[in-house]
């Protein structure tokens, strides 16, 4: 007789265990097992449980291939899904093999796992583990496919709703529970104080701070009371959410006609606008992309948003200033160029307009298209294109935890008919449009950091934390990356002839960029060091750029007049004519500006259910050498993070949003 040990781990979350009966049957090269009901004295399979249990053979099965899983119902007990976390299996010759499986298995329901080390297909070398491979991604591709949301925009998951969702892909109770709970409660504070539904106009400035009495922050209160300044509206282009529009100035654009008597008095003295320019201290936020989009209507007349433009100098302080404001791309009489010196409502007036267009195109490519939109089609291709035993899906699918499910939802939440981006100034086909321009314009060194710092003449402006920090995770991502993808593609040809790789890149390419060519991102792979750059990206964008433009939104646009996605009344024509009542009737009614505070709440939020960089709960690799790659990882994020925290230590205003332990392994929210 041959003994195999099996340790059946049994997850953590509520109501993972089961009463059902569980059967087992071990398939090797040389045999398979009867169908074994695993049962020991007591209860079974209960949360968070191992149980061991012994199968005995007439022989040994060889090399051990497969282990079939069934569950049947207990007596006449209602459904009882289980969630099983792993299997691990000692054979007869001391093997120990691990089967990963974390997913809800129901009743009825035959799962297959595959354990030991990971394979790539043209690893195969038995007819029975080519077979099982085909069916599964087979089944995979019947199960999760493409949906064109809008022409023009990466593709998505055909599910109509997060109800219809695999188990295994959506949130877990506790997760939904506590968002629900949040929604709930933001939503009871804002009805009992009277804002919510609101269509009043603010009265003052002040009043506005009575939208949230007990969620703050050290950096929201900061900016409730610096909005204003100049040096702090430059500062939240380097280091706010939206870290990735300005560029490095050395000659102006022809149509934003600034000149040196407009600048001379905000310059360093006895300098020019063009020898500072020459050193590099000049730099331009340029929003042409939104040029010419129609705003959606409210209460029957459009409205406005700015494709502007402004130029910001580099002081001797090392300050970000604003010094020069157009809020329309082509010069005129009714489009002036708005100074420092104007009145002190002129020039808060043109500065809100361009943090509108700026909040616009945050929410809508930065943080939605560029991050969500992209990470659900790395997800879905990975979903369909590998099998779970693929070395690429073991390391990829951390990284994807929850992304299908928040995308899902969030499009009803934030694009239904009642979704908050729907009432933002552009309304839903001007973002929709802008996403499309985005899209078409994006280029594959835009997503990779390096290049974007270089590309937009960065590398060297102080006091960007942002790059600093995100510099240093890219470069610890890309060794993670590397020390994986090398070790199970020893060379260019075993990339070449890996077709579910080229399939996985493939997919990304047609559904993420639309094969468009120009924008340089790759259809196939040919090289090593292509699929390291690619999948430090991909893992990149969704882990620590989505932090970066996702974390702060409470901390900076909580208070509505530093950043508002909604603007009422047109941008000045002309100068001398505002006051503070102008700005109050500029801005987004009571009711609005608790939709806008709310909703960044809820994606700022801090809830329990979360997975950090670095961190694999789920035990996917059975080799040795990939969980030390793992365990160095994840040192080289703790030193970078004890770097991170006495850096903040000493700044005034803290840039957290890259320290690795408040980053996410996957976009969940």
């Amino acid at each position: 007789m041959a003994e195999y040990k099996l340790e059946v781990t049994t997850g953590e979350m509520p109501y993972a265990g089961t009463w059902d009966h569980v059967f087992v049957t071990l398939f090797g090269n040389e045999g398979q097992s009867e169908r074994i009901e695993l049962d020991n004295y007591g209860p079974d399979f209960t949360r968070a449980a191992t149980g061991t249990y012994t199968i005995k053979t007439s022989s040994s099965l060889g090399k051990l291939l497969l282990v079939k899983v069934e569950k049947d119902p207990y007596l006449v007990l209602s459904e009882d899904a289980w969630y099983c976390s792993k299997l691990v299996v000692t054979t007869p010759e001391e093997d120990v093999i691990l089967f990963p499986c974390y997913r809800w298995i129901s009743r009825g329901e035959l799962v297959e796992l595959r354990g030991g080390r990971a394979m790539k297909v043209f690893e195969e070398d038995h007819p029975l583990l080519t077979d099982h491979r085909k069916r599964e991604l087979t089944l995979k591709k019947n199960l999760y496919q493409w949906k064109i949301m809008a022409e023009g925009l990466p593709h998505i998951n055909s599910f109509n709703n997060e109800s219809e969702l695999p188990d295994e892909i959506r949130y877990s109770d506790s997760k939904s529970n506590e968002t629900l709970n949040t929604e709930m409660i933001i939503g009871v504070e804002l009805k009992l104080k009277g804002l919510l539904g609101s269509v009043e106009k603010w009265k003052s400035i002040e009043d506005m701070k009575q939208i949230f009495w007990y969620k703050k922050t050290t950096i929201s209160e900061y900016v409730t009371e610096h909005w204003k300044e100049d040096d702090f509206y430059g500062y939240q282009f380097l280091n706010g959410i939206n870290p990735n529009v300005i560029k490095k100035c050395s000659e102006l654009p022809p149509n934003f006609p600034v000149t040196e008597e407009m600048v001379k008095p905000f310059l360093e003295e006895d300098s020019s606008l063009e020898e500072e320019m020459e050193d590099g201290k000049i730099f331009l936020y340029d929003q042409k992309k939104m040029d010419g989009i129609p705003a959606r209507d409210y209460n029957g007349e459009p409205l406005h948003v700015s494709a502007g433009l402004c130029l910001f100098y580099l002081n001797p302080e090392d300050k970000l200033m604003p010094i020069a404001i157009q809020l329309h791309q082509q010069p005129s009489e009714d489009n002036p160029i708005f100074l420092p010196s104007d009145s002190e409502t002129d020039w808060l007036l043109a500065k809100m307009f361009i943090k509108n267009a700026d909040f616009i195109d945050h929410e809508a490519v930065h943080h939605l298209m560029s991050t969500h939109f992209l990470a659900e089609v790395y997800t879905m291709a990975a979903l369909r294109c590998f099998p779970v035993i693929h070395p690429l899906y073991k390391l990829l699918i951390p990284h994807f935890r929850y992304t299908i499910y928040i995308n899902t939802e969030g499009r009803e939440s934030l694009f239904g008919k009642n979704g908050v981006l729907r009432i933002s100034s552009l309304g839903y086909d001007g973002m929709m449009e802008l996403m499309r321009r985005a899209l078409s314009e994006m280029t594959y060194s835009s997503l990779c950091l390096p290049e974007n710092i270089t590309a937009r003449g960065l590398e060297s402006i102080p006091n960007f934390y942002y790059r600093d920090d995100g510099l240093k995770l890219w470069n610890i991502i890309n060794s993670f990356v590397t020390a994986i993808v090398e070790y199970y593609y020893p060379s260019n040809s075993e990339v070449q002839k890996d077709t579910e790789l080229q399939e996985w890149i493939n997919e990304i390419f047609t559904h993420a960029f639309l094969r468009n060519t120009a924008s340089g991102f790759p259809g196939c792979f040919h090289t090593v060091e292509e699929v390291i750059k690619f999948i430090t990206m991909v893992i990149f964008t969704v882990t620590a750029q989505h932090a970066a433009v996702n974390n702060g939104q409470f901390d900076y646009n909580s208070w509505v007049p530093n950043g508002s996605l909604l603007l009422h009344q047109p941008p000045p024509t002309t100068k001398g004519e505002s006051s503070m009542e102008t700005i109050l009737e500029t801005l987004p009614n009571v009711g609005e500006s608790v939709n806008f505070a709310a909703m960044t709440q809820m994606l700022s939020e801090k809830y329990t259910d979360v997975v950090p960089l670095g961190a694999y709960p789920e035990e996917r690799f059975d080799e040795p050498a990939p969980k030390q790659m793992i365990k160095d990882f994840q040192e080289e994020l703790s030193y970078l993070s004890e770097e991170i925290t006495s850096r903040n230590s000493e700044l005034k205003v803290p840039y957290t949003y890259l320290n690795p332990t408040e980053i996410e392994n996957s976009i969940t929210i």
